[in-house]
């Protein structure tokens, strides 16, 4: 068996602001770096798991006649006890996948999930808000009230997720190892960059 073969697999975890294209970033550099992307696909294997109806676990835009609700509602809407036992589900789906694979995670407090983990990276992706304000506008084709609105709320909702199930963190930007700025660098080199830190991390 060689060095590499011996190694755990590496797992490259995204956190981002709402209209930040982070999920976009998160995609392309799965395909530079030929791993697993894993993003909503989490929703249907936590349904599988509990034997819960998708929209139970992810309020899909049939159950809540609204495509961007689910951002809200990370957890589903329902009391505290059921929302834990999404997040231990989630969780574990999440350490497998490491296990299983390399691979990058977008979301659900992957990097705090896996912060035990040998072989991580963390990244943050954000922009400023009139940045976000004007993607939302013209690629979400959202009118600027709803966009300022889903800005607002969507991030705060993350921030709160983030808080209810990560210990001591201090800030958005706690525990994050790359930290790229959409309005600058744009998508693909955002990807690009993540690609080769990876390489340079992980020995690739």
């Amino acid at each position: 068996m060689s060095e590499n073969e011996s190694k755990p697999h590496y797992v490259i975890t995204i956190s981002r602001e709402f209209g930040s294209l982070g999920r976009p970033v998160a995609k392309r550099t799965a395909e530079i770096l030929g791993i697993y992307f894993m993003d909503r696909d989490i929703v249907e294997m936590t349904a599988r798991r509990m034997g819960l109806p998708v929209s139970e676990i992810g309020n899909q835009e049939e159950t809540a006649r609204n495509k961007y609700i689910y951002m809200k509602f990370p957890l589903g809407i329902g009391p505290q006890p059921i929302e834990d036992e999404i997040f231990e589900a989630q969780s574990n789906i999440i350490l497998d996948q490491a296990k299983k694979e390399d691979c990058i995670i977008v979301g659900r407090c992957a990097e705090y999930v896996l912060r035990d983990h040998v072989r991580k990276m963390n990244v943050y992706i954000h922009a400023p808000y009139e940045w976000r304000l004007r993607r939302c506008i013209d690629q979400l084709q959202m009118d600027g009230m709803t966009a300022g609105k889903m800005i607002h709320d969507v991030d705060l909702a993350r921030d709160r997720y983030r808080r209810r199930y990560e210990k001591n963190i201090s800030g958005p930007f706690a525990c994050r190892d790359l930290i790229l700025d959409t309005s600058v660098f744009g998508v693909e080199k955002c990807a690009q960059i993540i690609a080769a830190s990876a390489r340079i991390m992980f020995d690739l």
